[in-house]
């Protein structure tokens, strides 16, 4: 099992990270957590997808050069990196002080999902590429948001347990426990 520790303790494990992923499904917040931890205690912010993932148009960057990327990324001293991508946990979770679970319902996640797209419906929005403009999710993304906790969320344990099993883990489940956790003064 990965090593989930109580939001309780959250408070002093983020005081003493350098190093933060930010971890969960798409439309969850893992990139306004990001942002706004970034702000608070003066981490570099990298996102998955507008670092590492997307090239402009939607284009995919291929494993390999994302994975290059992620190496490149994660030798700095002082960061949060915002973004799921299991298929990297083996490099980032050695070098990682703290992992941060936004693991709130999928109707949840669908609502967030809504907000992204009519905020920002046609432009770049925050936390993603240059050129890859907001756009409606098709079904298949749709499909991977409902099924996240089921077909996703096992995968992301079994690779925290694996690549980091000393990493501890603060799961949140809901806006207003993120919330809690941004509100406690965690890095003064």
């Amino acid at each position: 099992m990965p090593n989930h520790v109580s939001r309780s303790d959250a408070k002093a494990l983020l005081q003493q990270a350098n190093r933060l992923l930010v971890v969960g499904c798409c439309g969850g917040g893992k990139t306004t957590l990001s942002r706004q931890l970034c702000t608070q205690g003066s981490f570099d912010y990298i996102s998955i997808d507008r670092d590492i993932r997307w090239l402009p148009g939607w284009k995919q960057r291929d494993k390999p050069s994302q994975r290059r990327l992620i190496a490149e990324k994660i030798r700095g001293q002082r960061w949060i990196m915002d973004g799921i991508s299991i298929s990297s946990l083996d490099l980032r979770l050695p070098r990682t002080d703290l992992v941060l679970w936004v693991r709130v319902p999928r109707r949840i996640a669908l609502v967030g999902i809504a907000k992204r797209v009519l905020q920002n419906y046609g432009r770049t929005r925050m936390g993603m590429a240059e050129g890859c403009a907001e756009r409606l999710p098709d079904r298949a993304f749709l499909s991977y948001i409902w099924n996240f906790e089921r077909c996703e969320a096992p995968r992301l344990e079994q690779a925290l347990d694996r690549f980091g099993p000393q990493v501890p883990v603060v799961t949140l489940c809901s806006h207003a426990e993120i919330n809690t956790l941004l509100n406690t003064g965690l890095l003064d």
